[in-house]
C-alpha cells in the first residue's frame, strides 16, 4: 500500500467490496477519515483494521451483525447490564430445574 486509499482501491486491497465498506463504516465497525472534498480515505489502519476483521469472521464464525453487536455493549452499560441480566437468570432457572429433577428423582427412589 502507497498511501491513503479511495473507497474503491480499498475495496480492492482488502477484499470488500465498496457497497460493504460503506455499510462497516454506517455500523461504525471500520471508519475512513474524510478528505476535505469529502470522500473517505483510507490509511494503513483502516485497511489493517479490514483485514483483521475479515481474520475475525473467520477464525471465529462470526456475522457482521455479532459484531456491531458486541460493539453496542460495549459502548451502551444499560444494554449490557440487561443482557448480562438476562444470561445469568437463564443460567440460575438451568440450575433449578436441576435441582427439582434431582428431587423427583429422590422421591421416586424413596
Amino acid at each position: 500500500m502507497a498511501g491513503p486509499l479511495t473507497v474503491g482501491a480499498a475495496a480492492a486491497e482488502t477484499g470488500w467490496s465498496a457497497r460493504m465498506l460503506r455499510y462497516l463504516e454506517a455500523q461504525g465497525l471500520v471508519v475512513p477519515t474524510r478528505a476535505p472534498s469529502g470522500y473517505r480515505v483510507y490509511g494503513l489502519p483502516e485497511v489493517n483494521r479490514l483485514r483483521s476483521l475479515r481474520d475475525l469472521r473467520r477464525t471465529f464464525a462470526l456475522e457482521l451483525t455479532d459484531l456491531a453487536f458486541a460493539r453496542r455493549l460495549r459502548r451502551e452499560p444499560e444494554l449490557k447490564r440487561a443482557v448480562d441480566g438476562w444470561l445469568a437468570s437463564a443460567d440460575d432457572a438451568g440450575s433449578w430445574v436441576e435441582w427439582e429433577q434431582r428431587k423427583h428423582e429422590r422421591l421416586l427412589a424413596a
